[in-house]
């Protein structure tokens, strides 16, 4: 499975009950330990993923102890100060969230290569910067990518001001974005940025191309609406070679399906880590499909990922907590 996303240091304000901020890797590092603790044996993780020269060394650190790692994956070390984002969480749900420094996004001439030599199966891209991809380069990685490709939205909806603060914005080419993509995730705050409600949304992206929605509601669990046809991802229709058009569910007309999912409980009592619950929900989400999982039993494994990240503090050790090696004391 290739990952492309973004290395993120943060600095998280409020999380804890302590006067002092905590530090430590966030990004696409809560992404890669669920895709570790959820992939079956027999599946690899291929780095897609630049780190600035600055914190190389503790990313090469970080993805070191993943079992699922390719043995020989290489992060791209790139000559620009690392991402760095500094939370400051309003309540469990609400928080924001200051940007400084910056790893540019891929250029197709830049990532092409890399995906022909990874020879992946399967792509797994997480807007943690916003601008991993622009449209173009998304397209031409659809264009010529037979496998399944699973995309959380995340920060593409979202705008940098001046002083680094992300705020929502408006994603134009709504239905261009969605068919680049077969499983598409986003929250409530970014489906608000994509479309004027959820059904417009859903019919927009099914019509781009998109054989599954999923939506997180946080405490409230999670939605899905699904094309007609699919059920797992064994019914998407095969690509060969250079691929055009959408080719949502397995092409077979009907009605969308959609459902809710309720969450599952954490099992502590107090304040807990809400950070990265999104990242893990759909790295496991995925990995599930990829293992032949129906759609609502990866989800509902998704939904036990991201309950037990509440549990764990940070990213580090996280694989084996949801692994279920490591316990609450």
């Amino acid at each position: 499975m290739g990952v492309i996303g973004t290395f993120v240091w943060d600095v998280i304000h409020g999380r804890d009950r302590r006067a002092v901020p905590v530090e430590e890797w966030g990004g696409i590092t809560y992404a890669l330990a669920a895709l570790d603790a959820a992939l079956d044996d027999d599946w690899e993780i291929v780095p897609l993923l630049k780190v600035g020269e600055d914190l190389a060394d503790r990313a090469r650190a970080f993805v070191q102890t993943l079992r699922h790692i390719a043995p020989d994956a290489e992060l791209v070390a790139v000559p620009y100060p690392n991402n760095r984002v500094e939370l400051r969480y309003h309540d469990a749900d609400r928080r924001s969230e200051y940007l400084s420094g910056g790893i540019p996004g891929w250029t197709w001439l830049g990532l092409k290569p890399l995906l022909e030599a990874a020879q992946c199966d399967a792509l797994y891209v997480n807007f943690l910067s916003g601008w991993e991809l622009d449209l173009e380069t998304a397209q031409l990685l659809r264009a010529h990518f037979a496998g399944p490709i699973y995309c959380d939205l995340h920060m593409l909806v979202m705008a940098v001001q001046p002083d680094g603060l992300r705020v929502p914005r408006p994603l134009p080419d709504v239905a261009a974005w969605c068919g680049c993509f077969d499983v598409l995730q986003v929250n409530e705050d970014e489906m608000a940025m994509m479309a004027p409600d959820p059904m417009r949304l859903a019919a927009t992206a099914m019509a781009a191309g998109v054989s599954c929605l999923c939506v997180t509601l946080g405490p409230q669990g999670a939605v899905y609406v699904a094309a007609p046809g699919f059920v797992r991802l064994a019914d998407l229709p095969s690509r060969g070679g250079l691929a055009t058009g959408p080719r949502g569910g397995s092409g077979a007309l009907g009605a969308l399906r959609t459902a809710r999912l309720p969450a599952v409980p954490a099992r502590i009592t107090g304040d807990g880590d809400p950070t990265g619950c999104g990242d893990v929900w759909g790295a496991t989400c995925f990995s599930r499909l990829l293992a032949g999982d129906m759609l609502e039993d990866a989800m509902a494994a998704a939904l036990r990922a991201a309950s037990r990240n509440v549990e764990h503090r940070g990213a580090s050790g996280l694989a084996a907590y949801l692994r279920g090696e490591l316990h609450l004391s």
